[in-house]
């Protein structure tokens, strides 16, 4: 990118860095994912979350039983009731994670250059000495000089909370390994990671089956986030079964992709999934350090120009434990807006965290700000050359309208929609106003039942950037004989007045089918 490309390097910006951020009903276009945990399950916190930013809730089944988290969903809807705040549910696999678990929670301290044992005995108990693992394969995968990381949850970086070992040999089963710094592991659970080591478990468990087809089933849950996504063929089973539960033949996988075996197979497992988290606490260990960045900026265009949503995590540990990000974290946090990130996942920081509130408006105001110097002008030619000629019937549509928005200086986009596709597609090229996602629900039948389709759609747009979806009322038809479809727009409309995105005299552009045909239409507001 040439430097005179840079909108921040507009006069106009250096005056308004000292000026204060403007507070909007839509905090930030980027989305920001919540983990849901022992710090940010209440109703008062979740809703308080919700209000700061949060629109989907992400539930990681590594920690917690099947009761725990249908109790946090349980105050997870009270909030949205309280709130009117719509949130989109997720459900994280454990998949082939490797874990030491220390039974008696006790602190357990490590002294560089001593040896600890990992073992597959789980039943000793855990100590300075011994590590019981989760695994009995473990010996017959690592060699001499193979790196082991360990720590709680994920690791935070921080070389005092969690352990780089070093396999110095095999014994039987047992591995073990040279302790290369001192530090103190707490809690009741600590991830292993084997570095470049493949690990012979399947990405689906039995135990993430069990949670699927029992607590996701039950809740319906809008995204499955699949740990340890390796292959192609992973989202492919995942999808199968997913296929064989009913209403989850809709749930969108997003593919984690947290190891180099992930990365190797980048490209074909993008094929096959909705989108992409790209876990930098895992695969940071993986990949060199200095190569993170550049991962993170090809993944990222990848998904973009896919038209996929790209989800970065492990922005801002520091606020785990603190009230304000380091410098570089917040400009981490910018410069992910900038590659084009979807939306940015919070673990740590909100699971257990001390201020997840302040967590996510703090993120919530980081994005908005970088969005201001978002060059969307370089990123439309480089989307519409990427598409290449002659462009699809939707693709046509969707780029035409985003190109119109921004002519006329359009202040929302209104797309009605059944399936959520084409305001997926408007979104694609980056608008640089909101996208107003009005899902009109189809009426469908098993033969057993009637239902409304509508509400997977419009929660799924939720991790989008630039969506803002609403459920249109299901007597109004999403395709319309007539070009105004006249009951519909007004909800939107006033929907836009009240969120204070839509005034007197804004133009607003409109996407819509008539009939057989797709419109894209501009109008001015009365007073």
């Amino acid at each position: 990118m040439h430097s005179n490309h840079l909108l921040v390097e507009e006069p106009i910006r250096m005056a308004s860095i000292l000026e204060p951020s403007k507070a909007s009903f839509f905090p930030a276009m980027t989305k920001i994912v919540g983990t849901l945990g022992p710090n940010s399950r209440s109703i008062e916190v979740i809703s308080a979350c919700l209000k700061a930013g949060m629109s989907v809730a992400r539930f990681d089944f590594s920690l917690g039983d099947l009761e725990y988290h249908q109790e946090t969903l349980e105050n997870l809807k009270g909030a949205i009731k309280s709130t009117k705040k719509l949130c989109a549910v997720m459900l994280d696999t454990a998949g082939p994670e490797l874990t030491v678990v220390n039974k008696s929670e006790q602190p357990i301290s490590l002294k560089a250059d001593e040896t600890v044992t990992l073992t597959p005995d789980e039943g000793q108990e855990a100590s300075s000495e011994v590590f019981p693992i989760n695994f009995d394969g473990l010996s017959k995968a690592v060699k001499k000089g193979d790196t082991i990381f360990i720590g709680q949850y994920l690791f935070t970086g921080s070389e005092t909370t969690s352990v780089w070992l070093e396999v110095d040999q095999v014994k039987g089963d047992d591995v073990v390994c040279v302790v290369k710094n001192s530090a103190t592991l707490t809690g009741s659970l600590f991830t292993l990671h084997a570095a470049q080591i493949h690990i012979d478990l399947p990405t689906l468990s039995d135990k993430d089956k069990e949670v699927i087809s029992t607590w996701g089933v039950k809740n319906k849950i809008d995204f499955l986030s699949l740990s340890f996504t390796r292959h192609a063929e992973d989202v492919r089973e995942a999808r199968e079964f997913l296929s064989k539960l009913g209403d989850l033949s809709q749930t969108q996988i997003f593919a984690k992709i947290e190891s180099e075996e992930g990365l190797t197979h980048f490209d074909e497992i993008l094929q096959e999934a909705d989108g992409i988290i790209f876990s930098r606490g895992n695969l940071g260990i993986d990949l060199p350090p200095e190569k993170v960045f550049l991962f993170q900026k090809v993944v990222v265009h990848k998904c973009n120009m896919a038209g996929k949503p790209a989800v970065v995590t492990r922005v801002v540990d520091s606020m785990t434990d603190n009230l304000r990000p380091t410098r570089a974290e917040a400009t981490d946090v910018a410069n992910a807006v900038l590659d084009g990130t979807d939306a940015i996942l919070l673990g740590a920081e909100t699971l257990r965290g001390l201020y997840p509130i302040e967590t996510i408006s703090t993120v919530g105001r980081i994005c908005a700000e970088a969005e201001k110097v978002f060059n969307q002008d370089l990123y439309f030619k480089r989307t519409v050359k990427f598409v290449g000629e002659p462009m699809s019937h939707l693709e046509s549509i969707a780029s035409s309208a985003v190109r119109a928005a921004i002519k006329v200086k359009a202040s929302v986009i209104i797309c009605f929609t059944s399936s959520g596709r084409a305001a997926r597609l408007i979104a694609k090229y980056r608008p640089t106003m909101p996208v107003l996602s009005v899902v009109i629900p189809r009426l469908k039948t098993n033969q057993l039942k009637w239902s409304f389709s509508g509400a997977f759609e419009a929660r799924q747009s939720l991790i989008v950037r630039g969506l803002f979806p609403m459920l249109a009322d299901p007597r109004h038809p999403a395709e319309s004989t007539n070009a105004s479809n006249e009951s519909v727009l007004k909800v939107a409309l006033d929907h836009g007045k009240a969120s204070g995105i839509v005034k007197s005299h804004d133009r607003v552009v409109i996407c819509q089918k008539v009939g057989d045909a797709s419109v894209v239409k501009i109008i001015e507001l009365e007073d």
